[in-house]
Formats: structure tokens, C-alpha cells, sequence
């Protein structure tokens, strides 16, 4: 690896903190070194960031790191960790010479014309070669992120950050009425993010439980849930699991329509589990509930991203791209 080309990538969760480093030069983008380090691990991400690289021995002057939250000022405050920092100090204090930070899924939404058949399960529809946008990207980690990309290959592609996880959740039916209820009486407010991510399956299960709203629930392990729910014998794990699928399906509609977007990307470390579940669910059904708008949807392919670092691939993307 060429030491002189060569930069520390990083995508920053709310839960785990993972890192690899990437040789800008190299004809195809290789994260090598990469490692996961638990967030509860550290008091703040400079601390993470150092711990990685005195374990990999070695001091890249370029990096990008991806976070979870918006990145459009020099004070960056994760959403869902009690990490702030500021962008200026934290590039001075590591001797970077160039620090590039983008939302996570932007960072994800980089990755995708980068990857390859592999790394992409087709849930419906085709991929197109070569793929063009508008595209959106979405998906469930920690919370639920939301990106665009347009462009193409020929003209150049760029990403488009959002924060469209933190839209009001739009609830079907008299159990997602009832979810609604629950949600907003413990957080004020229901967004589609505190439905769709790992906290927010456990407490689609814990409704379902009967879990009292105000008086400390008991929550399931989201894991545990997918896990017992694929088992088949736990039928409130199966039932929250379906309802989280025909959520996503509902939100990824929306964001099709909102993008005008041509194909539909989702991505987050827990959905490749239960790609099976996923596809025998009512997620393409609610993907299309949108009335007048649904020939319109039946024409937009949807795929699932199954790559293990989507998020560092994408930083490194974004990286090379400012060379062009």
C-alpha cells in the first residue's frame, strides 16, 4: 500500500464505530485493516479514531468519516450518541490534512455505484446497467437513515443528504394506530425513525406484548426478536416483524414518489437477516399502496444491499471523487 496515497475511512453509527483504510490511487476501492470498535468503549470519537490507528501503526493525512447526523457545520452533534466534536479541532488535533465528513447515508448512498453484483440482492424488478438516478437509499441501523443519489456514471454522480428518517410516521390500520399511541405517549413525538431501527422493532414487539407505555417497559432484544420470529414458534416476534416490514414498505414508497427515484436501495445492517421474511412480507404491498401512484411505483425496481461496509465504501467514494 502506498503510504503516500493512503486514508482512514470511517463510518460512525450510534452504536459501533468502524474504520479501514483505503489506498486512493489503487485502481479498485479495498478497505483493508477495517475494524468495528463498540462506541460504549470510548469517551469520544477522537479517542476511537486514535485507538484504531495505533493499532494499525500508521498516520494517514486524509480521511472521510461518516456520521449519524448532519454534517453541514463545524459542530457535529451525533443524534443517537452523546458524541460532539468539532470538525476543525478534531482534523488539527489528528494532523489531517484533509478531513472530509459526510451523514452515514450519504456515505451509503456513495457506495452504491461501486458495488457489484455480489454485493446486491434484487427484491423486485431489475438492475440497470448502467445504473442511473435519481435513486433513493434508505434504511434501518440505529435509526433510519435517508439519502439520494443522482447522476450517472457518463455525467458523474453526487449524493444528496437528508434527514428523512425524522419524518412523522403515517400509521395504517388500527395496530399501527395503536403503535402510533404507545410511541408518542413515550417520546411526544413518532417519527418514522423510532419505528424503523433496532430499538424501534422492540418496541413494535412490546406493544404488541402489552408493555405498559409509561411505566419502563420491558424490551426484547431486537436480535432476539428477528431470531425468535424466524424460528416461526414466537408468534408476537413474527407479528412485530411483519409490522416493521410493512412500515419499511410504506416508507420506502414514499421516498420513491418524493425522489421521483428509478430504482429503490435499501440498506442497514439488520435487514439482510430476513431477506426471505422481508420479500414474503407485506413490504411490496405497502410499497405500492400509494392510490394513483402505484403504476407508477410497479415500474421502480427495489434492491437490498448485502456488502458488510457499505458505509466505508461509500466514504471512500466520496474521498476519490474529490480528486476527480
Amino acid at each position: 500500500m502506498n503510504h503516500d496515497t493512503l486514508a482512514l475511512v470511517g463510518d460512525i453509527g450510534g452504536t459501533n464505530a468502524r474504520f479501514a483504510l483505503v489506498d486512493l490511487a489503487a485502481p479498485t476501492i479495498e478497505l483493508r485493516e477495517s475494524k468495528s470498535l463498540p462506541n460504549a468503549d470510548f469517551a469520544s470519537l477522537q479517542h476511537a479514531i486514535e485507538h484504531y490507528l495505533e493499532g494499525v501503526g500508521t498516520r494517514p493525512a486524509r480521511a472521510a468519516l461518516a456520521v449519524a447526523c448532519p454534517v453541514g457545520s463545524d459542530e457535529i452533534r451525533l443524534t443517537n450518541r452523546a458524541w460532539a466534536f468539532s470538525r476543525s479541532e478534531l482534523q488539527a488535533t489528528l494532523g489531517l490534512a484533509e478531513l472530509r465528513m459526510l451523514n452515514d447515508f450519504g456515505a451509503v448512498a456513495w457506495a452504491v455505484p461501486a458495488l457489484t453484483d455480489a454485493d446486491i440482492v434484487t427484491l423486485h424488478g431489475q438492475l440497470d446497467t448502467p445504473l442511473r438516478g435519481p435513486i433513493s437509499v434508505l434504511g434501518p441501523g440505529t435509526g433510519l437513515g435517508v439519502a439520494l443519489l443522482v447522476g450517472s456514471a457518463a455525467l458523474g454522480w453526487q449524493v444528496v443528504e437528508t434527514e428523512g428518517g425524522h419524518i412523522g410516521f403515517s400509521p395504517m390500520g388500527d395496530e399501527e394506530q395503536a403503535i402510533n399511541a404507545w410511541l408518542t405517549a413515550r417520546h411526544g413525538r413518532t417519527s418514522t425513525e423510532r419505528l424503523l431501527c433496532g430499538k424501534g422493532l422492540s418496541e413494535i414487539d412490546a406493544v404488541l406484548r402489552g408493555e405498559d407505555a409509561l411505566h419502563t417497559p420491558q424490551l426484547r432484544d431486537p436480535a432476539d426478536i428477528v431470531r425468535l420470529a424466524l424460528d416461526g414458534h414466537d408468534l408476537l416476534a413474527r407479528r412485530a416483524l411483519a409490522r416493521f416490514c410493512a412500515v419499511l414498505g410504506s416508507v420506502a414508497g414514499d421516498c420513491a414518489l418524493i425522489h421521483g427515484a428509478r430504482h429503490v436501495v435499501i440498506a442497514g445492517g439488520i435487514i439482510p437477516r430476513f431477506l426471505p421474511f422481508l420479500r414474503s412480507s407485506a413490504f411490496r404491498e405497502r410499497f405500492l399502496a400509494k392510490g394513483r401512484m402505484a403504476a407508477l411505483l410497479e415500474a421502480v425496481p427495489i434492491h437490498v444491499i448485502t456488502h458488510p461496509h457499505p458505509g466505508l465504501l461509500g466514504a471512500a467514494c466520496a474521498l476519490r471523487a474529490t480528486e476527480l
